[in-house]
């Protein structure tokens, strides 16, 4: 399982994509979410939409391994999807917030070290060089209102300053240059565990 977290904007999803071109054992963790779809994304695809009712319903049912509110919407991970994901063989990619990170990281900290899902974890931040490299970015892709873009530049400093918490950070200035290195930790990992 690979986790990578990242603030909105930093170009997790952009480099988790290349990742899933590469690597056709991975696989993409679709995630739950109340937020509404942006351009073309459709349902089932990146996120399963819900309504707030059916996402807190599904935390009431302890359905999610992992949930966090972020910029005033819900996302989360079912436990279901990293059950079907072993089970086909798949490694799981999960493009998750930082809260959400820590969760899962809780999570296999509890697990015997011997065991497959804490052996194949992998955690790993994708910040930026600047926050107005950031702004740039956030402002060129015309998403978000500028109240919007400044919440997430909060939001953006915050999750950067638990980038420690993670087992590698990478820093997203020219996109080829951290798919490689995001590309070699994910190899180096694999090579650790026999999965090369």
């Amino acid at each position: 399982m690979i986790v990578v977290s990242a603030p909105s904007g930093a170009g997790k999803t952009t480099l988790c994509n290349k990742l899933l071109a590469e690597f056709p054992d991975f696989t993409y963790s679709v995630s739950c979410t109340t937020r509404q779809p942006r351009g073309e994304e459709a349902d089932g695809v990146a996120y399963s939409f819900l309504t707030k009712e059916q996402f807190l319903e599904l935390v009431k049912q302890g359905k999610f391994l992992e949930h966090a509110e972020v910029h005033g919407n819900y996302y989360g991970t079912l436990g279901k999807t990293v059950i079907d994901s072993m089970a086909a063989g798949k490694s799981l990619v999960l493009d998750i917030d930082v809260e959400g990170a820590s969760q899962i990281r809780n999570l296999m900290a509890d697990m015997p070290d011997d065991d497959i899902l804490k052996k194949g974890f992998l955690d790993i931040f994708i910040t930026i060089p600047s926050v107005s490299v950031l702004r740039h970015r956030l402002l060129k892709r015309g998403e978000d209102t500028v109240e919007v873009i400044e919440k997430r530049l909060k939001n953006a400093v915050a999750e950067m300053a638990r980038a420690n918490e993670f087992s590698h950070t990478l820093v997203n200035d020219q996109l080829e240059d951290a798919y490689a290195e995001l590309r070699a930790i994910v190899l180096n990992k694999a090579a650790g565990i026999g999965a090369v």
